[in-house]
């Protein structure tokens, strides 16, 4: 009786710090993947943005995204996939204006998919 009490609680506290360390690199990812993002929104609205930035961003989703399959079901990750491919050809098209529309939508995803996996009561329920 005493063993099942043990491990329960010891199963109860591995899935709830697996939970927590999860959250944290989820946030850490897309953190560092928003912040690139949000440079190369920065320099396209200023129109200084180039190939070369686009591709240094699509390459760090690259790197990211291989390591989010685990965490992320992978439709929302071709999501992402979908409108930095977009951003990036307006980019190397250099419509400016059109880009911006894409990297606005791709910050905000950015920003709320995250919490779509966070470990609380509207995504239990």
């Amino acid at each position: 009786m005493v063993k099942s009490i043990v491990y329960t609680l010891t199963a109860l506290a591995l899935c709830i710090g697996f939970f927590i360390w999860t959250q944290s690199y989820l946030n850490g990812q897309f953190t560092q993947f928003g912040k690139a993002v949000q440079t190369l929104y920065d320099k396209t609205e200023q129109g200084l943005s180039n190939r070369e930035d686009a591709y240094a961003v699509k390459s760090l989703w690259a790197d990211k995204k291989r390591k989010l399959h685990i965490f992320v079901p992978h439709n929302d990750i071709s999501y992402v996939d979908c409108w930095l491919g977009e951003a990036c050809s307006l980019i190397y098209t250099e419509n400016y204006e059109l880009a911006l529309g894409k990297l606005e939508v791709l910050r905000d995803i950015i920003e709320n998919m995250p919490n779509a996996y966070s470990l609380s009561l509207e995504n239990v329920f």
